[in-house]
Formats: structure tokens, sequence, C-alpha cells
């Protein structure tokens, strides 16, 4: 196991474990939020081989890469999140230009039990995609749930199952599209944010 790379990273490798190509063809939602989600995005073998790898996470909370020590297989799937490609993918897929905003990669390892939802913090990021990495047919982490806040009135979207190799990107410039519900226990996430201000080499939103 090796210390994990900075936050924000310049790799320019093409993707080997990623489907690119799920990503490109997943439908977008476009109102009242723009938002996709793909499932699979990771074969069953590869996520076994990053779950694996996955940094040993005792706490709550959000961690930044730099700061857990992982295996070869959890660093080969943060490179190629990092790459012009996959960040063209997403720009593609959202309809934006993501050359000026500030990316930064951050995880988790479990939630706290809550009987309701709880809010993502997302103020200053601009796209955010959610990479889930439990097992492959592991729900019981909670679910996400997409509300659309409007005149202090909620209306949810779509809930998404938390199942390993499932990912969800919501643009949110749109408004405030997030809520997450979980129920404690393990809940395994890769957090990319490109965010709309200069980032600190730590993202402990």
């Amino acid at each position: 196991m090796a210390r994990g790379s900075p936050c924000i990273s310049t790799n320019v490798r093409g993707s080997q474990l990623l489907n690119l190509e799920a990503i490109a063809k997943a439908p977008l939602v476009t109102e009242p939020v723009s938002a996709f989600m793909v499932p699979g995005v990771l074969s069953p073998v590869d996520l076994a081989a990053v779950r694996a790898d996955f940094p040993q996470i005792a706490d709550v909370g959000v961690f930044c890469v730099s700061e857990l020590i992982f295996g070869p297989s959890f660093r080969e799937l943060i490179a190629e999140l990092q790459t012009p490609l996959f960040q063209s993918v997403i720009e593609d897929k959202l309809g934006v230009d993501l050359s000026d905003k500030t990316m930064t990669i951050s995880v988790s390892g479990r939630s706290r039990p809550k009987t309701n939802g709880s809010r993502l913090e997302l103020m200053d990021h601009f796209v955010t995609c959610l990479l889930y990495l439990n097992d492959i047919c592991d729900d019981r982490g909670g679910r996400l749930r997409l509300v659309w806040n409007e005149n202090g009135r909620g209306m949810e979207i779509s809930e998404i199952p938390l199942c390993g190799g499932t990912l969800a990107s919501f643009l949110e410039s749109d408004g405030d599209p997030h809520w997450y519900q979980p129920s404690g226990g393990e809940l395994r996430c890769l957090k990319l944010r490109w965010s709309l201000i200069e980032a600190a080499d730590n993202d402990a939103s």
C-alpha cells in the first residue's frame, strides 16, 4: 500500500477501468435539473479489485485522497478519474465547460445513522460526480435521493441505489438538487467536484 496522490492532478492516461461509452450513452435528465446516472461503469472483476485495494476508513466523514493509503487498483481508478478524457466525457454529457474549474476527489467509507436525509453541502460546486464502490448489489447503505428545491418546497425527481459501480452526476448551477439518505454503516464512495472557486488541498465538505 502507498500513500495517495494530491487531490488535484494533471494525469493524462487513457481510461482502462471505466466504461466511458456507458457514460456517454446514459440518458440525461434536463428538467428540472441536469443529471444522469449510470450503473456498471466498472465491471464486476474491476470493482472487486478496486474494493480490495480501497483505503481502510474507520471513521465517518469525507477524506482527501492524499490523506489515505490504498492499493494499486484503487490508485489506477483515481488516475483515470483525473484524466482530460474522463472530464471531456462529463463535459459533453452535461453540456458544460470545466476547463476553468478546479477538480477535487475525496473519499468516504462510512456514513452516520440518520432517520432523515442529510443535505450534501455543495454551495461552491459546479458539477459533482459520485462513484459508489459498495458491493455490486449492496443497497443497504441507503440511497441517493435527487430533490429539486423550489420556493422552499422539495420535489423528488428520482432515487438512486448505491450499488457498486454506479456513477451519478449533477449540474450544481441548476439549483439545489442533492439530498443523501444514509442508514449508517459502510458506504464507499468517491466524490468528484469541479468547483467555482479555487479548492484547498483538503476537501472537507
